[in-house]
């Protein structure tokens, strides 16, 4: 290999947390009979987030940068009506990891996929319809999570791993997993929003990045760009199809308008569980897979104006730019069917 493998670190949270760094933390999955072994030793990793995420110098802290987003005050957690089914992570003691194998799925499976991913497309919807200048991201939250439980369904995030709000709300500089605060939006913001709803036993998967009053032309192109960038992985998928192809099509279409993708952060099997295989990378890479017939996964490129480096808040789920830099991000769950690719999350 010219290369060695980029080093690995994966921790269980929307999205799944990938991170590929130049820290000597290497693990190697060469041959499918080795897919249990990584797995398993990437989840005993998942305590070294903090060692390598906390790498906030004095300098870049948002206190001492007034241009910088800042943390707000978070609200108590909401509840949710009892007659809620909730998934098997709530209110356990023990941390999901990803589970082994991908999402396949009968023809009642993808009934439910398509009930679940057609109702977090509505969430989604109706959660940008609220962005303006003034609404807090806690206000955002609030309507999303009545909306959800109205509907029958729970919040997927609420809960996982400790999270505490049912929806991600990632602004500006945000990469993902923005905690939902005291934080009004400002005109010329972005903020993406990441719904996750289990229906009926199934989790749909999906976010956007909105623009909030009159945003500037440089933010309007990464926001555009980055929705090509899945518009385009979504149509080159089928069955048969190496997975490394979607990561290929992002990052040749990103290059060409020179924006960052992010590689800390991936794609990843869904369906009965909130993540399963695959990994899907959305960067160039060496990974093996393919995708077959009747399989969930979500893929949700990340692109940044200038650093694609994340640091992490004291939160313990905020994710930043590490310069400061615009993030976008889009995502949609997507079934393989024989005709290739169906989006479960769209209106």
């Amino acid at each position: 290999m010219a290369r060695p493998p980029p080093p690995r670190l994966l921790s269980s949270f929307l999205g799944d947390r990938l991170l590929l760094s130049s820290r000597p933390l290497i693990l190697r999955s060469a041959a499918p009979g080795s897919r249990r072994m990584a797995y398993q030793a990437t989840r005993t990793l998942c305590n070294l987030v903090d060692i390598l995420f906390n790498r906030r110098s004095q300098d870049d802290a948002p206190e001492n940068n007034p241009r910088r987003l800042r943390p707000g005050k978070v609200s108590p957690r909401l509840s949710v009506p009892n007659h809620i089914q909730l998934p098997p992570y709530v209110n356990s003691r023990q941390r999901p990891g990803v589970t082994n194998g991908p999402e396949i799925h009968d023809e009642k499976g993808i009934e439910c996929m398509r009930a679940s991913g057609k109702l977090a497309a509505q969430v989604l919807k109706f959660a940008g319809t609220l962005v303006k200048p003034g609404i807090t991201t806690d206000e955002i939250d609030k309507a999303v999570h009545q909306m959800i439980v109205d509907n029958g369904a729970y919040p997927s995030p609420l809960g996982y791993c400790g999270y505490p709000k049912s929806v991600c709300t990632s602004v500006n500089e945000c990469i993902c997993h923005g905690i939902p605060d005291s934080r009004p939006l400002e005109d010329g913001d972005i903020i993406n929003i990441d719904v996750t709803v289990y229906l009926n036993g199934y989790h749909g998967d999906t976010s956007a990045t909105f623009l909030c009053g009159d945003v500037d032309d440089e933010a309007k192109k990464l926001v555009q760009v980055t929705k090509e960038c899945l518009d385009k992985a979504i149509s080159i998928c089928a069955p048969g199809v190496e997975i490394k192809r979607i990561g290929r099509t992002i990052q040749d279409h990103a290059d060409k308008f020179k924006f960052g993708v992010v590689r800390h952060f991936v794609g990843h099997g869904v369906g009965k569980v909130f993540h399963a295989e695959p990994v899907v990378p959305h960067f160039r890479n060496n990974e093996w897979g393919r995708m077959m017939l009747n399989q969930t996964f979500t893929i949700e490129p990340m692109l940044t104006l200038g650093s694609i480096n994340p640091v992490m808040w004291s939160d313990d789920w905020t994710a930043v730019t590490e310069d400061g830099s615009l993030s976008a991000q889009f995502e949609h769950t997507i079934l393989i069917t024989e005709d290739g690719p169906e989006i479960l999350t769209q209106c």
